[in-house]
Order: structure tokens, then C-alpha cells, then sequence
């Protein structure tokens, strides 16, 4: 794990400040819940609301800060790939400087064997890299987007149906070791609504080789989701969504075994288990 160093410069700070001080709720607020593993989320209480908004950093990486129940919380996205132990995060109330230590604990997810049809979504040719790794530009700067807007964290499940792949299943397809799942599956057949699970703006809306369509919302502060294998998308990037807003509907494009939605949320630039955010589950 990496220790925090140097300190956010005072453009950021400010910029952070006004719009949490703006938007920021200090009334009852749902926090995700605190799962401190890899993948999933560490909810830190950063002490009493005062008249400075506190910012947080994990080394150069800015850290979601919240307001709730008069508290400031900050909400760190923990690696999947994260080994269980102590890391720090800074925490800076204008010029004052602090630490705070999450302990990391071990958690171990199941294996999930698939079998794709179509051979190249396992095994792409040159061409298809190519065009992969064009992509992966597109979505890994989309991933480490940070607005000023504080994000609403109480998220609805964006589609209505079963709950199938979970987050952080270690993947086969076809008998070959893939990246372990980063997302939630709901099972949900072609053409069922698609809807934001809490107010945004769409960042892109895109055809990608594995995702198919999909549509990414940014909702503040480097909390962003997206959604997978569209069969059609309802909105450009660029629009502001509200909760429950169609964003599209359910389809079968990309690297898939059948019609329904991956549902991802990255925080921090992580991907973390998206029923974190889901209250009562």
C-alpha cells in the first residue's frame, strides 16, 4: 500500500472546499457501507463539521469527502488487488495536516467458469488489441475523473431483476484465466430500461469490443458508474441525469453469454462491489 505524500495544491483545495461547502448535505445522508477489503470500500470519519470542508488524498489520488450526520466522512475504493494490512490517507483542513489509518482485512472470492461463442471476445487478433487498447485510453481517463460536485451516494439498483454474477468473481472463459469481475450482473432480459441510480452527468457513450454500449455517469468527486452490453443508449455525454432517469435498456453486445446488465462503480479511480452503494442489501 502506498503512504500519502505532498499535499494538494490550493487551486484543488479550493475548488474542493467551495463545492463541498455548496452541496455537501451535514443531515442524514446513506454513506455506503464500510467493507474495508480489497474491492471494497473504507468509510472514514474525518471528525465533527466545522467552518473548514476538509480534503482527502491517498498518495497523488484525490479521496471522496462527504457530508453526514454533522460529520465529514471520506470513502476510499480499496484495489481489488490489495494485500490485507495498514494504509494511511491525508486529510487536510486548510493548513493542517493528518493521517488516518484504514487496516485492510482479507477477503477471498469464488471462481466463475463462462463459455463464450464467439472466440475472439477470449482470444482477440491484432487488430482487435489494437482497438482494445485505444479503448482502454478512452475509459482509464474517464476512471480518473474528479469533479468538484459532491456525489449522492444513495443508489438505487439501475436495472430490475436478479442479482446474478457477483463483484470479484476470478473469471475463466473458455478454460482461460481473465480479469476478475469488476461489476454486478443483473439478470434482466434484452430491452429492460436501463436507469441512473442517482443524479449525474453522463461522462461518455461509447461501443467498446468487451463492454459493447455503454454509457458512463460521472456523479461527483471520482465516484463514477457505468453500464455494460446496451442493446440501445437514451442519452449523450455531456446531459445532466436524475435518479431513475431511462439511460437505455438491456441488450447483448460486447463480450457476453447472454442478455443482461454489468453495472460498474469505480471510486477513486477503483473499481469497488456496487451493493455497497445499494441500501438494505
Amino acid at each position: 500500500m502506498q503512504h500519502l505524500q505532498g499535499r494538494p495544491t490550493l487551486k484543488l483545495t479550493r475548488i474542493l472546499a467551495g463545492a463541498l461547502l455548496a452541496a455537501a448535505s451535514l443531515g442524514t445522508v446513506a454513506l455506503p457501507r464500510h467493507a474495508p477489503v480489497p474491492g471494497g470500500i473504507a468509510v472514514v470519519d474525518l471528525g465533527p463539521a466545522g467552518d473548514i470542508v476538509p480534503t482527502a488524498r491517498w498518495g497523488d489520488q484525490p479521496i471522496a469527502v462527504v457530508g453526514a450526520d454533522g460529520h465529514w466522512f471520506a470513502l476510499v475504493g480499496i484495489p481489488l488487488d490489495s494485500l490485507p494490512g495498514d494504509f494511511e490517507i491525508g486529510v487536510f483542513f486548510g493548513s493542517t495536516v493528518a493521517t488516518k489509518r484504514i487496516a485492510v482485512a482479507i477477503k477471498n472470492y469464488p471462481e466463475q467458469r463462462l463459455t463464450i461463442k464467439d472466440k475472439r471476445k477470449v482470444e482477440p487478433n491484432q487488430e482487435d488489441l489494437a482497438r482494445i487498447e485505444r479503448e482502454q485510453k478512452v475509459t482509464e481517463a474517464i476512471k480518473r475523473q474528479f469533479s468538484a460536485t459532491a456525489p449522492a451516494t444513495d443508489f438505487v439498483l439501475p436495472a430490475k431483476g436478479r442479482l446474478s454474477s457477483r463483484f470479484g468473481l476470478r473469471r475463466f472463459f473458455n478454460g482461460l484465466p481473465r480479469n476478475p469481475h469488476a461489476g454486478l450482473d443483473v439478470a434482466v432480459g434484452a430491452g429492460a430500461p436501463v436507469t441512473a441510480p442517482a443524479d449525474g452527468v453522463v461522462a461518455n457513450v461509447g461501443n467498446y469490443f468487451f463492454n459493447g454500449n455503454t454509457v458512463f455517469i460521472d456523479h461527483g468527486q471520482g465516484l463514477i458508474t457505468a453500464y455494460m452490453h446496451l442493446s440501445r443508449t437514451a442519452v449523450r455525454a455531456g446531459q445532466a441525469v436524475k435518479k431513475g432517469q431511462a439511460i437505455g435498456a438491456v441488450g447483448a453486445t460486447g463480450r457476453v453469454t447472454g442478455p443482461h446488465l454489468h453495472w460498474a462503480v469505480i471510486l477513486n479511480d477503483t473499481p469497488v462491489d456496487p451493493e455497497l452503494f445499494l441500501s438494505g442489501r
